[in-house]
């Protein structure tokens, strides 16, 4: 009962929010560009890009003499801006050139993996983890930090958190109650039919992928500079992957993602503190929870899933 209630306590469910941060980013990326018809398995590599890119530009930021927040906030935008340039290569070549998508979402995660360790290493004469930079610090929000329980859980946590929580509803309100959603679910569902009433597929794709390679940027630039201040070579380790596990398990829709990713987000925060109350179970098997969860939850809800109808094939006018 001491272990259960050790365990079960308010930092376990502030470690949940953070967990899920950048599997919710990800997540509703994949959705945008999913809706619109390009499936992006490239989350993973986009991910691990801004999570390198944050890292870079905050540490050359504290070299120059910013102040540690300028640095760790130039490197945010870093990280947005190289998540959308690699994300336009995945849509470039899935909707320029027409090909397999999930081959290029592949290949764009082997070139991120490669990329980022070999500019580790150039750049900072090391492998493995990054020297230590300016980071996002938690921020409190005035007033509702104070009250009890939720405040520390939502309230008092870095600004990339509050960000993801707020791109949830936001995300929701875009696809299903504004013209520009209903334009990015048609060129997803039939883009025929779209384009025969002077929708431009092209565009609108295009504007779906790069949203992913946004938020993927972001999500990617909290693991390095939101939970921690450096980067590790492959810090990622599947969550991009469990970012689209999290898009088919909601349905497509931003509120069941986020249910998705806080689901998967208890599961590492438990994972951690049951292994910091020395529970007598393998820390090896307690690792592999989020990953056990993601395929429990594929396993029981993808069948009744259903994907926009045109994800995944490519347009010819």
């Amino acid at each position: 009962m001491d272990v259960l209630l050790s365990v079960l306590s308010v930092s376990l469910f502030a470690s949940t929010i953070r967990a899920a941060t950048p599997l919710m980013l990800a997540a509703l990326g994949g959705i945008f560009s999913e809706r619109s018809g390009i499936v992006n398995i490239a989350l993973e590599g986009i991910m691990l890009a801004g999570a390198f890119f944050a890292m870079m530009i905050s540490y050359f930021g504290a070299q120059m003499g910013f102040p540690p927040l300028v640095s760790a906030a130039a490197g945010l935008v870093g990280a947005i801006i190289f998540g959308f340039l690699i994300s336009m290569i995945h849509a470039l070549v899935s909707i320029r050139f027409q090909a397999d998508q999930v081959v290029s979402g592949v290949a764009i995660n082997i070139l991120a993996v490669g990329l980022t360790g070999f500019l580790l290493q150039f750049i900072f004469k090391t492998s493995g983890n990054s020297p230590s930079v300016p980071s996002l610090p938690a921020m409190p929000i005035p007033l509702l930090s104070k009250i009890p329980v939720l405040g520390d859980i939502f309230f008092n946590q870095s600004p990339i958190v509050y960000i993801a929580l707020l791109a949830v509803p936001l995300s929701a309100f875009v696809l299903f109650r504004t013209p520009l959603g209903l334009r990015i679910r048609a060129v997803g569902e039939h883009p025929k039919a779209a384009d025969t009433v002077g929708i431009n597929v092209f565009k609108l794709r295009y504007l779906g992928v790069g949203l992913s390679g946004i938020l993927g940027g972001l999500g990617g630039a909290y693991l390095s500079i939101g939970q921690l201040n450096i980067f590790t070579e492959g810090m990622t380790n599947g969550r991009g992957y469990i970012a689209l596990a999290a898009v088919i398990f909601g349905k497509w829709n931003p509120w069941g993602a986020l249910g998705a990713c806080l689901l998967f987000g208890f599961a590492d925060a438990i994972q951690i503190s049951l292994q910091n109350a020395g529970v007598n179970i393998p820390s090896d098997f307690l690792l592999m929870l989020p990953y056990i969860l993601t395929l429990i939850a594929l396993a029981g809800f993808i069948g009744r899933s259903r994907p926009p109808a045109a994800a995944g094939a490519p347009y010819e006018k």
